[in-house]
C-alpha cells in the first residue's frame, strides 16, 4: 500500500491513535515517510520497535516503544543499547519476560540504564509461557514501579494471527 492509501484506511476507522508495529517496522523503506504523514494528519502515532535499529531519526512527534529483547528470546545480542540516550519521557521501554531469569535480567537493565528516570517501563509475560499472575507476583515482591502489560492481540485473536 502507498502512504495515501494507508492514511485513507486509518481515517476509515474513525480513531485518532495509530500504532506502527509488526516485525521490525524500522527496516521498512518508507516507514519514516509514513510516520511523518500520520503525524501531519493530526494522529497520535506510536511506533513499536524491537530495539535493534537506531531510533534517533524517528519523527519526534512519534511515541517510541522500544522492546528490548530478554535473554530467553535468543535475540538479546541484537539490542542496541545506545537507543536509551534518545528516549524521552513520552517514550516507553518494554521487556517481554519468559522466565525468572529474564525477569531478573530486565530488572538489572532497568536499574543499570536508569530507565525509570527516562521513560515509562512495561513488562509483559511471554504468552503461553509465563503466567501473568507469576509476573505480577514478582513485580509486587520487587516493588518495581513499572506497568505490567499483556500481549492483548494474542488474547483477542489467535496468537499466530498476522495483520490484525
Amino acid at each position: 500500500m502507498e502512504i495515501p492509501e494507508i492514511l485513507s484506511k486509518v481515517r476509515s476507522y474513525g480513531c485518532d491513535l495509530v500504532e506502527v508495529t509488526g516485525g521490525e517496522p524500522l527496516v521498512q523503506k518508507n516507514v519514516h515517510g509514513l510516520l511523518r504523514a500520520l503525524c501531519d494528519a493530526g494522529l497520535e502515532v506510536l511506533l513499536e520497535t524491537g530495539g535493534s535499529i537506531g531510533i534517533e531519526t524517528v519523527d519526534p512527534r512519534v511515541k517510541r516503544i522500544v522492546d528490548f529483547k530478554c535473554p530467553g528470546s535468543g535475540m538479546e545480542q541484537h539490542n542496541l543499547w545506545s537507543n536509551v540516550e534518545f528516549l524521552t519521557a513520552r517514550d516507553e521501554v518494554k521487556f517481554v519476560v519468559g522466565s525468572r531469569e529474564d525477569f531478573e535480567w530486565a530488572v538489572e537493565k532497568i536499574h543499570e540504564m536508569k530507565l525509570l528516570t527516562r521513560c515509562s517501563v512495561l513488562l509483559s509475560p511471554v504468552f503461553g509461557v509465563l503466567q501473568p499472575a507469576r509476573l505480577a507476583e514478582w513485580l509486587l515482591q520487587e516493588r518495581l514501579p513499572v506497568r505490567m502489560q499483556l500481549q492483548m492481540h494474542k488474547h483477542i485473536w489467535e496468537p499466530e494471527a498476522r495483520g490484525v
